[in-house]
């Protein structure tokens, strides 16, 4: 692996990424399609970059849950991650790496609010702000090299996430009075591609064994998709069973953001402050089960069921995943950013089936009036 060069730029070190994106490449490498190794920025100095420098043979991660039918739990070694650099203090490696003709992905998992630029980011900033700055900077380091264009694979949960990204790249570009034929290699040259990802990635146990040993330990569960959105102009693009090219991403859209988020979202609403502490004690409880239930089948489902085919088996596969014993997908960690979550995920279905049946939809309107705010 040692030998792979680095070709993935991924701004973010969280769990998410590690556990997805990157052992996706690890399953590409150990298959032979030797794709490269990644180089992770983080944007301010926090414990994670520290530890991946400190593993520099990699981290695990623990697959567990039901797969074809079968509970299993399985170890994934995960070395596709070379280094991790700071934003703040190593911008100018980060410079280098973008003027690299081996370099040929960009990887991001931001939240809604980092899709906005900084008034203050300027072109010779070190680093810029917003992460839509730090990247126009990097592309634009990358153009002045003469350098290759990248394949763009943004992770966000965030509706035609590539094409908005783009904009504000384009629109960065243009307050810093970059020349057009960069906004022309950024449209024309480089390759974006829309995205939905869709795993539940978690933190470990802390009695499992690896855990003293390797403090990047991360839980996934089986089931994972990673759907790309094939663009005008596709890219070769790495290989893994979990990742589907697909002419719409709609309803993948849809019915990920309104069934599994949503619920997830709602269950923060409704229950955290009833003091539920993880979906698997919410699930567990009957009453509890009920209301989850009630507003899956009775109120999200009927307002995407048009728009999505299989949208009811979707949601039945989701109540599988919930009750993974495995996972103890904790409220608190889906509460981050919750006014973010509240408005894509289910302020949309609400508004949605007052249109469609003439009234408000009873459990989510109480969720959101328990719990739109934390």
């Amino acid at each position: 692996m040692a030998a792979f060069p680095e070709t993935i730029l991924q701004f973010g070190a969280g769990r998410f990424l590690r556990g997805f994106v990157d052992r996706f490449v690890q399953h590409a490498n150990d298959a032979g399609q030797n794709v490269g190794q990644v180089v992770i920025v983080q944007s301010t100095a926090g414990q994670r970059a520290d530890l991946l420098n400190e593993q520099p043979d990699g981290y695990h991660v623990l697959v567990r849950g039901i797969e074809n039918g079968q509970l299993v739990e399985r170890t994934e070694k995960v070395r596709s991650v070379r280094r991790s650099l700071l934003a703040q203090g190593q911008w100018g490696e980060v410079k280098a790496l973008a003027r690299s003709p081996e370099l040929r992905y960009f990887v991001s998992n931001a939240t809604e609010s980092g899709y906005a630029l900084e008034a203050g980011d300027r072109a010779d900033s070190a680093p810029p702000r917003s992460m839509p700055g730090k990247l126009t900077s990097v592309l634009w380091e990358r153009f002045q090299a003469g350098a290759p264009p990248l394949v763009l694979l943004p992770c966000e949960l965030i509706e035609r996430n590539a094409d908005r990204l783009q904009e504000l790249v384009l629109e960065q570009a243009r307050r810093w009075g970059c020349p057009e034929a960069f906004a022309g290699w950024l449209k024309d040259r480089c390759v974006w591609y829309n995205s939905l990802v869709d795993c539940i990635i978690t933190s470990p146990p802390a009695d499992h064994p690896l855990a003293a040993t390797d403090r990047l330990l991360i839980c996934a569960e089986p089931y994972a998709l990673w759907a790309l959105e094939r663009p005008a102009r596709p890219a070769a693009l790495f290989t893994d069973p979990a990742m589907q090219v697909v002419d719409d991403l709609t309803p993948f859209f849809l019915r990920k953001v309104r069934i599994l988020n949503g619920v997830h979202t709602a269950m923060v609403c409704q229950f955290r402050k009833a003091g539920f502490e993880t979906v698997q004690q919410i699930l567990a409880d009957r009453e509890a089960h009920r209301w989850v239930r009630g507003l899956v089948f009775e109120e999200i489902v009927p307002t995407i069921a048009a728009r999505v085919d299989g949208v009811a088996e979707f949601a039945d596969e989701v109540f599988d995943r919930f009750r993974n014993p495995f996972l103890a997908h904790k409220l608190a960690d889906i509460a981050l950013n919750h006014a973010d979550k509240v408005r894509v995920r289910l302020e949309p279905t609400r508004a949605e089936y007052e249109k469609f049946f003439g009234k408000p939809p009873r459990r989510l309107t109480e969720a959101l009036a328990n719990g739109a705010t934390l």
